[in-house]
């Protein structure tokens, strides 16, 4: 297995190879939602900051080394998550090392979710992220938090992480469903204004898992 900061030169951007980021495939639920919000949202993560994500994703699972193989680990759905001993047990080396999980939940997935990632790593259960964390100021101002992109069960959305040492390693978006919002717009309709907002707070947790500044 290899050290994942070794995948970062600078802000990760200047590898010699185009990083690649993962989509988790995991049992038991629709993990292949939104088919077209990923290569969206690195589109325009790209152009907007200059970067060269590979634009099309890699399914990663974590019954083997494929977790080993990307930077940013990112999953969504809207039931049936769960993950054996094992799966656990690599998605906690792949935090310890370097990795970044970026969770959306897709709606009727928050329990399980919740469930599993206050699972994996010793003493560390998710916590509420700051408005004041770089998360929510770089490369996009977000002065309100996460944006509200789909209404599901009505009520604020949420932005909770795991945090080790001061650093978040996994960020958790909740009663939101930004993978809505970077799909293609005939596919939910949304506005253009709740688009560019779910691409922008997509755009900033993938600048904080690659770049990690406080």
């Amino acid at each position: 297995m290899r050290i994942l900061w070794g995948f970062f030169i600078a802000f990760g951007f200047l590898a010699a190879e185009p990083l690649t980021l993962g989509r988790l495939q995991y049992d038991g639920g629709d993990w292949y939602s939104n088919p077209s919000s990923l290569p969206n949202l690195i589109r325009f993560f790209n152009q907007k900051t200059g970067s060269k994500l590979n634009e099309r994703e890699h399914t990663v699972s974590l019954k083997n080394d494929t977790h080993t193989e990307v930077p940013v680990l990112y999953f969504t759905g809207h039931e049936g998550f769960s993950l054996s001993a094992e799966e656990k047990q690599n998605l906690r080396w792949f935090l310890e090392n370097g990795g970044f999980l970026f969770a959306d939940d897709n709606y009727g997935n928050d329990k399980n979710i919740r469930l599993v990632l206050n699972s994996i790593l010793p003493g560390v259960q998710l916590e509420p992220v700051p408005l004041q964390h770089s998360i929510f100021l770089r490369p996009f101002t977000m002065p309100k938090g996460v944006p509200k992109i789909h209404e599901h069960d009505g009520g604020a959305p949420q932005a909770l992480g795991l945090f080790v040492r001061g650093k978040m390693v996994a960020f958790y978006a909740y009663n939101t469903d930004l993978g809505d919002g970077w799909e293609n717009r005939d596919v939910h309709r949304h506005s253009e204004e709740q688009q560019l907002l779910a691409l922008k707070m997509g755009a900033n947790v993938l600048w904080y898992a690659l770049t990690r500044q406080q």
